[in-house]
Order: structure tokens, then C-alpha cells, then sequence
């Protein structure tokens, strides 16, 4: 199977030869009519699949009916309450709702996602469970990692330490963590069990981190020294990372530095009411940054439709993003940086690599960030499987 008439994103125009799955060859594009099972593309410019670093598949509504937002403040522990209350009112199970989500945004090209789900006393291994259901049942379409997260902290929820363990025995593939000092005002206390189970299990970790200032910089300090002392370079991740965002440059530079050193990833959703890290900084200096989602029509928030293209522009807005080779910078976040945290491998478009890729019309990768145009073709393993924004039943 061809598909003809390509353009790449250094912009050289290709045929994509495909066979069993794979991308067989990328010759020159020979200006030969579609024939048989071939697709002419146009043109249209091709990107590797986005992959999403950090969704919610447990929380969303998406499909249920319009549930305000009952947060009567903005710190998380005022969030986290609030959604206690929505997730008591569902009687529609997280399966049904998280794969609402996963159609959506395969539709839109995300064919590889980070997951974090949430694991506490009162649920349990619950939501754990239902969102096993989804991976297995989109298991042919998507990769889905999940995150084993303990949204009401460890410390503060006794109990959960041991559930944690026990969702990396049921098949989540990381360890999650919350604020060791805003939520569980113990910092040892937290880093310790995250730390000692991981070592245990030989996981991964990637920790929410909202707590912002000089505090949030001593919680990272702490992080990338436990991360060293463990060998786990390359394997943990601290998602949001307000703080580097809060303090002045110089100090976020150091950081960035043993952040580096580490092996630290940094994932950013472009936050519209915190301070985003200083994503250009943190990549001179070293430091793999990717994006995600985060929150999509949930309880945290009413926003969100998991489109890594547009997720990628307004991550540009934020950061002050209006050169090409900076909108490339944010397309990367959500693609082959994130392809690389979440250890996807082979990826790319490369003979011999997965035919995974999706169609836009868009003359560069800078327009694709900027217009966000509906996807033209999303295809896996050389199969069509959305079209024009919709999935190919």
C-alpha cells in the first residue's frame, strides 16, 4: 500500500510505502496516480502520532450531562473535596466515560497517552480497574500507561501506600505523587514510601507538583537527590512544576541543572491560571519537557477535548511562542518528547517504524500548531482509522 504524495515535516515531499503494519519505504515522491489500495494525500503535511503525557481517564464526564464545577476555592485540596461530591453522584462507571475520551481523542491523532488514575482509601483499586477495561479494549488502537495516583495524598489517607503497591501488582505501569508538602505536609514522609515502593517494583514515577516558590524548588531539590540515590534516571517525571515558573530565572536555571543531572522530565499542559515553567530554559539546560491534557470536562475543570495540536498551541501561548522554530518546539512536547518519557519505541516516521502517523492540511509544522486543522487522516498501522475528525467504524 502508497500513501503518495506526502510532505514531511523538514518539507521534502514523499511516498509512504507500507506493508504488514510498517513503513516499508519513504522514496521520493513519484508523482504516480493513487492506484488499488493507494491514497493520495496531496500534499497534506504528515506528523508523527501525538501522544498525550498526562490525562485523567478516571475523571472525565465527557458523555454525561453538563455537571458544574463545585469548587468553592482554588486550592487543590478545596478541588480535590469537590470532586469527592461529583464522584459520589456518578452512576455511570469510569469504562463508559473514560472510553468517550479515548475515541475522542484518537479521532484527533493520540495514539499513545500517560493515564493517571486516581488510588486512595476510600476508592481503592476501583477506578484502577475500570480503566484496565479501557486499555484492554482499545488495545489494538492506543497505547494507554497508567499512572497509579494518590489525589488525596499518602500520609493524609492512610492506607493508600499499600494500595499504590498493590495497583503496580494489578498492572498499573507507574507510581504517582501529590504535593509531598502542600497535601501530606511531610516531605520524607511522602518521598519515602513513593520512593521505597518503586525501588521495590521497579517502576517509575511522575508527580504532580503544584506547590509553588522557594518551597516547590526544595521539593524538586529533594526529588532529583532521591532520584539519583535510587538509580532511577529517566524513570521519574514531576508533571505542572509551578515553581520553576514562580521564582526568578537564575534560580530556575540551577534547578533545571540538577533536574538535568537526574534524568527529571518536566511535563507542562500550559495551566491558564498558574505560572508555567520556562519551557525553552528548561531544554537548553538539558531537561526533556513534554505535555499532556491534564484535566478534560471533569470535575477540576470544564475544559479540555484532548487535542494535542491544539494542546500544543496553547502551551505557545502561554510560553510567549510566535516563531516557527518555537511553534516546532511545542509540537515536539507532544510528540517525540513525549514519545521518548513515556519510553515509546520504535517511533516516527521512518522506514521500518510503525505506520502510525497522522494527515493535516497545513504547509508546515508551524501552521499545523497554529491553525490546529480538523486531522485529515489519522492511521494506524497503515490503517485508516479516523477520518476528517471522526473514527472509521
Amino acid at each position: 500500500m502508497r500513501f503518495a504524495n506526502a510532505t514531511l515535516a523538514d518539507g521534502s515531499r514523499h511516498d509512504v510505502e507500507v506493508a504488514d503494519g510498517r513503513i516499508t519505504a519513504l522514496p521520493a515522491a513519484s508523482g504516480r496516480p493513487a492506484a488499488g489500495d493507494d491514497i493520495d494525500l496531496g500534499g497534506a503535511l504528515l506528523l508523527p502520532p501525538l501522544v498525550d503525557g498526562h490525562i485523567h481517564l478516571d475523571k472525565t464526564l465527557l458523555g454525561l450531562p453538563w455537571v458544574p464545577n463545585q469548587s468553592v476555592g482554588n486550592r487543590v485540596a478545596d478541588r480535590i473535596e469537590a470532586e469527592r461530591r461529583v464522584r459520589a453522584a456518578r452512576t455511570v462507571p469510569e469504562s463508559e466515560t473514560g472510553a468517550n475520551l479515548v475515541r475522542q481523542v484518537v479521532a484527533r491523532g493520540t495514539l499513545h497517552m500517560r493515564s493517571h488514575v486516581d488510588i486512595d482509601s476510600q476508592l481503592g483499586l476501583r477506578n484502577l480497574h475500570e480503566i484496565l477495561k479501557v486499555r484492554e479494549r482499545f488495545a489494538g488502537l492506543v497505547t494507554i500507561q497508567i499512572v497509579a495516583f494518590p489525589q488525596s495524598g499518602i500520609l493524609r489517607s492512610p492506607g493508600t501506600a499499600e494500595l499504590l503497591d498493590a495497583a503496580i501488582a494489578e498492572g498499573a505501569d507507574l507510581l504517582g505523587g501529590l504535593d509531598p508538602v502542600g497535601i501530606d505536609g511531610d516531605l520524607d514522609g511522602h518521598l519515602d514510601a513513593l520512593f521505597a515502593i518503586a525501588t521495590r517494583r521497579g517502576v517509575g514515577i511522575d508527580l504532580h507538583l503544584h506547590d509553588g516558590g522557594e518551597g516547590g524548588i526544595a521539593q524538586m531539590v529533594a526529588i532529583a537527590e532521591r532520584t539519583r540515590a535510587a538509580g532511577l534516571a529517566g524513570k521519574v517525571a514531576i508533571s505542572h512544576a509551578f515553581a520553576l515558573g514562580s521564582v526568578p530565572l537564575d534560580r530556575a536555571a540551577r534547578t533545571a541543572d540538577l533536574l538535568a543531572e537526574a534524568g527529571i522530565a518536566i511535563m507542562s499542559h500550559g495551566p491558564g491560571g498558574a505560572t508555567i515553567p520556562p519551557l525553552t530554559l528548561l531544554h537548553e539546560h538539558g531537561v526533556r519537557v513534554f505535555g499532556g491534557s491534564d484535566n478534560i470536562r471533569d470535575a477540576w475543570s470544564p475544559f479540555g477535548n484532548g487535542d494535542m495540536l491544539e494542546r500544543a498551541m496553547m502551551i505557545g501561548y502561554r510560553a510567549s511562542f510566535r516563531h516557527d522554530a518555537e511553534l516546532a518546539f511545542a509540537l515536539d512536547m507532544v510528540t517525540n518528547a513525549a514519545a521518548s518519557v513515556l519510553g515509546v519505541a520504535p517511533y516516527g516516521i521512518v522506514p521500518g517504524g510503525p505506520a502510525d502517523f497522522v494527515v493535516v492540511e497545513a504547509e508546515t509544522v508551524a501552521e499545523a500548531v497554529a491553525a490546529r486543522p480538523t486531522r485529515k487522516l489519522v492511521v494506524k498501522a497503515g490503517r485508516v482509522v479516523a477520518r476528517d475528525g471522526v473514527l472509521v467504524p
